[in-house]
């Protein structure tokens, strides 16, 4: 066979099939010419009156009622009972197939009780299932039935979206109630979600405070009642500070312990055991329940939002330890936060929630779930910060792929819903949705804007500086790993953790705490227990413990985030932030107070404070969150929604904008990308408008060509032959043909699609292996002993001229989401390219920009040349690929 050919299977077995079907081919009808120029004039249709002009726009067809007496009444075998083509062209390639085989009386006897059939599905009766591989139907080109997803693979949202429209034509027919469901229970499902995520963020936050306050003392009953379940602020309600407080004792008191020397050194060790224990179990959780419970999960949310399966990641157990790791991680003191895993958790809830009966239609449909899980990720936000639009400008700015209007306002209802919920609940009873929310009695003046500037500066810089140093640590952990065990991993860095952590009072707090504390003006601070609103020359030593926490808590966020325990970089990033803010506002503060006749302070009133150090912290948590996420409008109305003073907005933005600007030039990715890069997930950022990262290139020089494709002929194939093929290769997807000479495409089908059907036919029909299957019209073929896949081969691939360039094939699948492309030229097939093979194009183009190594396929269309290499695709094998990824996400 020439090379420029593909490969078609075609096993032994099945060349008894194939004679078989080259009787039925057409026979060639010979052309009657003739020279008669009237004839051939009388003919053309521009000869004849036109009294009515020609139009080609569609016409309108005639109302018809939803219920039709002779519909059913009709014969299936009746021939006056087939339904005829409206249009004469239509009956004309009808009757001419027909034609040569009107003398021909066995294939008649062999066909006439299979022709209505042929005809169409209703005149087979009312209850064939047009799309059944399992019952006798014929084809009807389009995107063909889907049987579900294989674990890490693409969505065919194409599909998903049709299948929706459909379902909602199909709708009036199925009575006035159902269609009062079908409004209604998304707004069901979604108050269900918003509730849901609200408690459980109420339970974490007064679980994790309780198990916090124990690694310091706890609550007994001396003189007010105390309780051991109650943390230190429900112990010492009633007083105005904690030293007058007796209930509450530590554990060198509790022991008898009164020396100083020797009390401080009974706490430390208590402090130090707690954590690494509390740490210790939350991985334990993690390795042995749920592996992906582990992080904060927005990385996995984002690609599965944008089209992957991402099998177990929302599943029970993943709700379960998420929720019981939050409460110990959190507790631990590792310089971690809860904001970005209760993201995952409330998005755990909606996809629980969609699998009662009830919805099932939002759960069977993948386009549905997505704008589900769209609003739910904006209800953990909500919860997070206490700022429900905030959650919802987060969800269109950070995790969602696609973000219709109707998404936007179902993602208000749920983050409000879940705002309200935790209201309710109120976990720290005074009112506040999150510990560290905050109010400002005081404005800011002009010349702070200098100051305010440096703060985004600073936070560009510890933005692109901690992406960078984090990924290095999570290369080095799979490189070479001192510890291989995750649970020892945990253990030793939680240790180093409590270590530093209690000797320097900064550190010692909890970060939800440490943030509320340096956002809060000294009037609003009722015990100062950490020195912040100290006089004169003692600020000095408070702003190097400031400068000295920040460094420290940088390098110790930066080992952390990555380890196998559930962990969020939102909360540390801004309370990093707040400790360099808070910085310079102090030192903004001595400097006016000592300088008060200064140019820049003259505006100033005086006897009056001018500079509030804790806006200074605000605006550097922003800056620090925004330089490692990359995020804008959100980071402002969150900060907005902890502070609710609307003065402070101007500032706010102009750090955030700086700082992303600065962490921008040090590195394109935020933390999030830089995840989903390291791990591989093929996920294609429809809002990356940076072509330039697009190779100029055809798409040629890039796509999988024809002669490195195993592709299936469209007839000369048997259920064992196919059956066969999937054995022998394991692609995820095979292009249909019409025959290996001139490789006209016809379709592609699915792996998982053709097992399905193949093993339907098999066990549901009981047909032996040797049973014909093909995937082409096969009049003469008998339905109930043959089988035809064509319901089960996408008819209607999205496909592109083999010429075109790899700018216009990467815009497809970023746009539009899709799974693959086929290449075509005059028909013909010419290549395949994935979204995988997209992804991995271009990021091999970039490293290879930055100096890293070649570009990956290297413009010679070798992608998927070897067997096995198609499985670093979406079309890979289940095999090999898969436990490579599960081996990385712990479960093999």
């Amino acid at each position: 066979m020439s090379s420029t050919h593909p490969q078609p299977y075609e096993p032994p077995e099945a060349e008894a099939s194939s004679s078989r079907n080259q009787a039925a081919h057409q026979p060639s009808i010979e052309d009657d010419i003739s020279d008669d120029d009237d004839n051939i004039l009388s003919a053309d249709p521009l000869d004849n009156d036109l009294s009515n002009r020609i139009s080609f726009k569609r016409k309108q067809k005639a109302p018809t009622a939803g219920f039709s007496l002779p519909r059913f009444l009709s014969s299936p075998l009746s021939s006056n009972s087939r339904p005829q083509s409206s249009s004469p062209a239509i009956r004309n390639i009808s009757e001419s197939r027909q034609s040569p085989y009107a003398n021909n009386h066995a294939a008649s006897d062999s066909t006439d009780a299979i022709l209505p059939y042929l005809n169409g599905p209703d005149a087979a009766g009312p209850q064939l299932d047009t799309k059944d591989g399992s019952t006798l139907d014929w084809y009807v080109e389009g995107p063909g039935r889907r049987v579900g997803y294989d674990d890490l693979t693409a969505i065919d949202w194409i599909y998903e979206y049709s299948r929706e429209r459909k379902r909602q034509r199909d709708l009036p027919y199925q009575g006035y109630l159902r269609q009062i469901w079908d409004t209604a229970e998304i707004w069901v499902l979604l108050v269900l979600t918003g509730a849901a995520s609200g408690i459980i963020a109420g339970f974490i936050d007064v679980a994790s405070d309780w198990a916090a306050d124990l690694k310091t003392g706890y609550c007994s009953n001396v003189n007010e009642g105390g309780r051991f379940y109650l943390n230190k602020t429900f112990c010492c309600q009633h007083y105005d500070e904690f030293a007058k407080c007796r209930d509450w004792r530590t554990w060198a008191e509790s022991w008898g312990v009164m020396a100083k020397g020797g009390s401080f050194i009974i706490n430390y060790l208590i402090f130090v055991l707690f954590s690494v224990l509390f740490a210790a179990c939350a991985s334990y959780l993690v390795k042995q329940f749920a592996a992906y419970a582990k992080h904060s999960g927005i990385p996995e949310l984002k690609t599965v939002l944008g089209g992957f399966v991402i099998r177990r990641f929302m599943g029970t157990w993943t709700l379960i330890i998420k929720s019981l790791g939050l409460c110990l991680a959190v507790a631990s003191g590792l310089w971690l936060g809860k904001e970005g895993p209760l993201v995952h958790v409330a998005c755990c809830c909606a996809n629980l929630f969609m699998k009662i009966p009830w919805f099932r239609t939002i759960n069977d449909n993948e386009a549905r779930k997505r704008e589900v899980l769209s609003a739910a990720a904006s209800a953990g936000i909500s919860v997070a910060f206490g700022s429900p639009i905030g959650g919802v400008l987060f969800s269109l700015e950070q995790l969602s792929y696609y973000f219709p209007d109707k998404t936007m306002w179902q993602s208000f209802v749920c983050a409000m819903i879940a705002a309200v919920s935790l209201q309710f609940f109120d976990p720290f009873r005074t009112g506040k949705l999150v510990l560290f929310q905050v109010s400002y009695h005081s404005g800011w003046h002009s010349f702070e804007l200098l100051a305010f500037v440096f703060l985004g500066v600073l936070g560009g810089l510890y933005g692109g500086l901690f992406v960078k140093l984090n990924m290095k640590v999570a290369e080095f952990r799979v490189s070479s790993p001192l510890i291989k065990n995750s649970v020892l991993q945990v253990t030793a860095i939680s240790l180093l953790t409590a270590l530093i952590n209690f000797p320097i009072t900064f550190m010692r707090a909890q970060a939800s705490e440490l943030v509320y504390i340096l956002f809060a003006e000294c009037v609003d601070i009722q015990e100062d227990s950490l020195g912040l609103c100290k006089s004169g020359r003692a600020n000095t030593g408070v702003v190097v413990l400031l400068i000295i926490a920040a460094l420290l808590g940088f390098f110790l966020a930066a080992i952390t985030f990555g380890l196998e325990i559930p962990a969020g970089i939102l909360l540390p990033s801004m309370a990093i932030g707040a400790l360099y803010g808070r910085a310079v506002g102090l030192i903004m503060e001595v400097w006016q107070q000592n300088h008060p006749s200064f140019i820049l302070f003259r505006s100033c009133e005086p006897d009056v404070p001018c500079i509030t150090p804790g806006t200074y912290a605000i605006i550097g948590a922003a800056s620090a969150l925004g330089g490692a996420t990359r995020m804008t409008v959100s980071i402002v109305v969150i900060m907005f929604e902890l502070t609710g003073a609307l003065t402070y907005v101007l500032p706010i933005m102009i750090s955030v904008l700086i700082s992303k600007w600065v962490g921008d030039a040090m590195g394109a990715r935020g933390i999030y990308e830089s995840w989903i890069h390291f791990k591989g997930y093929p996920f294609l950022d429809n809002r990356d408008d940076n072509s330039a990262e697009v190779p100029d290139v055809p798409a040629a020089q890039v796509m999988t060509r024809i002669e490195d494709l195993v592709v299936i002929t469209a007839t000369g194939h048997t259920i064992h032959s196919l059956k066969s093929l999937l054995a022998a290769h394991t692609f995820r997807g095979f292009p249909v043909i019409d025959n290996a000479h001139d490789a006209i495409l016809l379709g592609y089908i699915s792996r998982t699609e053709l097992d399905f059907a193949l093993s339907s036919a098999s066990k549901t029909r009981d047909l032996p292996a040797e049973t014909e299957a093909y995937f082409s019209l096969q009049p003469l073929s008998d339905p109930t002993t043959s089988l035809d896949l064509r319901p089960w081969m996408d008819g209607t691939p999205i496909t592109l001229n083999a010429k075109a360039s790899l700018q216009l094939a990467v815009s497809l699948f970023q746009r539009l989401g899709l799974r693959y492309v086929v290449f075509v030229e005059r028909g013909g097939l010419r290549g395949l390219l994935t979204k995988k093979d997209v992804w991995i194009v271009l990021n091999g183009e970039e490293e290879r920009r930055r100096g890293d190594g070649d570009a990956v396929g290297g413009g010679r269309g070798v992608l998927r040349r070897q067997e096995g290499a198609e499985e670093r695709g979406l079309l890979g094998a289940e095999g090999e690929g898969d436990e490579e990824e599960e081996r990385r996400e712990g479960l093999g």
